[in-house]
């Protein structure tokens, strides 16, 4: 508004987007990606945000609105910005409901479902140029497979990933799919030597994001690019329907309340020191140690237990300058105030909630945009239109998670019409990569030369001793460090692309 020299930003209800600004001297900037933001240089705080840092190694993402640059922030999802002489006013436009609906006949409300993810999803095949899809296996990629191929009358274009590891690989459930709905299918198979990618993708992150699948989410997006010009993605599902191992492992920490919290943390942790490295990605062993390692943390986080990578005491030997318990109090806390945000009652709600506020926006949305874009691959997102997102909501909990085994229950009701029993029931996979098997083989070399005495002496933030211990346990195999090195390992190639870039101006503190 040119008149009354008002600027008004806003940002999408969910996240799908990015934006960021920065006050300066006399003004706003913003911008979609930090190194615009960087470009312009003159009167930006660029030092180092510790309490940003912290979040990343714990949790391998940033809390919306904090960045690693002190001075640049992030617009949250679902509010608007308003900049006019001089002052900034940040307000909430949308909200997810608490839940409402007390009609919850079942079939109904599968046929409901079934509705609304047909209307988003071909609100979102509505494009003047060459459209296709990701495949996983999984039940959200091939729902949008399914209600896709009710939209069309030629066939899909799918895309996938394959890995040579079986215990990663999802091979055999993508070719159900593409037989059942004949798609027009294209797959790639990932190699230890995409990790030659990195310093590209470190340049597309801005913020840094410590997810293993950044690489093949890069890959299909590059692929799937010689094909067409915009996706569609399952991304969503787990979030809005309770998708993810953590809520059932909340559920099965009930059965430890009658342990003392000191003593239960004593126990799991115990328990998960002494438990085998493997290198498999799933398994009884896998689960055991990870279940035991959460358990181990404050009862308050909840599943968020479960999705923290570094605890008190690691903290506590790994920073220099003894602020490891302030940041590590500060953390939770912005965990805390989202969980103690939702609109509504429901304890399940609640957690999911917390995901769709942090670890949806802040990780799984920024990890697609920024990948996809840097192949110029448009990707949409059914699951997330916001009726879908409104309708979960409205939903009790006990609809999405039955038991310990009935994760996204009436998704999968609904979808039960469209897709095979052998993929409604697998159990959840994930999109990643056997990082923790590379760090001690193809990518041992790199990982010694970039964590070294030296590099971590002049950032002046961690101790070498524990960044050498935590290597040599790893590569020996006694241990598996992979998401606790990874992260330090991208925060270093990061922090040093940014550097050229024009960013941290300032001592880091």
């Amino acid at each position: 508004d040119m008149k009354r020299r008002r600027l008004f930003l806003a940002r999408d209800r969910l996240g799908i987007k990015p934006l960021y600004y920065a006050r300066t001297a006399d003004g706003l900037v913003f911008a979609s990606e930090i190194k615009s933001i960087l470009a312009f240089g003159e009167g930006l705080d660029l030092s180092l945000d510790l309490q940003a840092l912290d979040a990343f190694l714990t949790h391998e993402y940033i809390f919306c609105p904090m960045t690693l640059f002190k001075g640049i922030r992030k617009l949250p999802p679902g509010h608007a910005m308003t900049f006019e002489r001089g002052e900034l006013r940040v307000e909430r436009y949308w909200e997810v409901p608490g839940e409402t609906r007390r009609d919850l006949e079942e079939t109904a409300l599968a046929e409901e479902l079934t509705e609304t993810l047909r209307e988003a999803v071909e609100m979102r095949m509505i494009s003047d140029v060459p459209l296709g899809v990701f495949l996983s296996g999984g039940v959200d990629s091939s729902s949008v497979v399914a209600m896709m191929s009710r939209a069309s009358d030629r066939p899909i274009r799918s895309f996938s990933i394959r890995f040579e590891d079986k215990t990663y690989d999802e091979g055999r459930y993508v070719e159900m799919i593409r037989r059942r709905y004949n798609t027009e299918h294209t797959e790639f198979v990932i190699q230890p030597d995409v990790l030659d990618l990195l310093p590209k993708l470190i340049h597309h992150m801005d913020d840094p994001i410590g997810d293993f699948s950044i690489f093949p989410t890069y890959l299909v997006s590059k692929m799937a690019r010689e094909y067409v010009t915009v996706i569609l993605s399952g991304d969503g599902g787990d979030e809005l329907f309770a998708g993810y191992e953590t809520y059932v492992a909340q559920r099965l920490a009930r059965f430890l309340k009658a342990l003392p919290e000191g003593a239960r943390r004593k126990l799991c942790g115990a328990l998960a020191r002494m438990l085998p490295v493997t290198e498999k990605k799933k398994g009884l062993v896998n689960y055991l140690g990870r279940f035991c390692e959460g358990a181990a943390l404050p009862e308050a986080l909840g599943h968020v237990r479960w999705m923290t990578f570094w605890n008190d005491d690691q903290k506590r030997g790994l920073y220099e300058g003894g602020v490891a318990e302030t940041l590590s109090r500060e953390t939770r806390a912005c965990i805390m105030r989202v969980m103690d945000a939702y609109p509504g009652t429901d304890a399940l709600n609640r957690l999911l909630y917390t995901d769709v506020k942090t670890y949806l926006t802040d990780n799984i949305l920024p990890k697609v945009d920024r990948m996809s874009m840097a192949t110029s691959l448009e990707v949409r997102v059914p699951i997330l239109d916001h009726k879908v997102v409104e309708w979960a909501f409205s939903l009790p909990g006990n609809l999405k998670l039955k038991g310990l085994k009935g994760t996204k229950y009436i998704f999968k009701r609904a979808m039960a019409p469209y897709l095979p029993e052998e993929i409604l029931h697998r159990p959840k996979q994930g999109f990643s990569i056997p990082i923790k098997n590379w760090l001690k083989g193809p990518m041992r070399e790199f990982l010694q030369d970039t964590l070294n005495a030296r590099s971590v002496a002049e950032e002046g933030i961690f101790r070498w001793e524990t960044v050498e211990r935590l290597i040599r346990e790893h590569v020996s195999g006694e241990a598996n460090h992979s998401h606790r090195l990874w992260g330090l390992l991208v925060f270093r190639l990061w922090k040093e692309h940014f550097t050229k870039e024009g960013g941290f101006s300032h001592r880091s503190s």
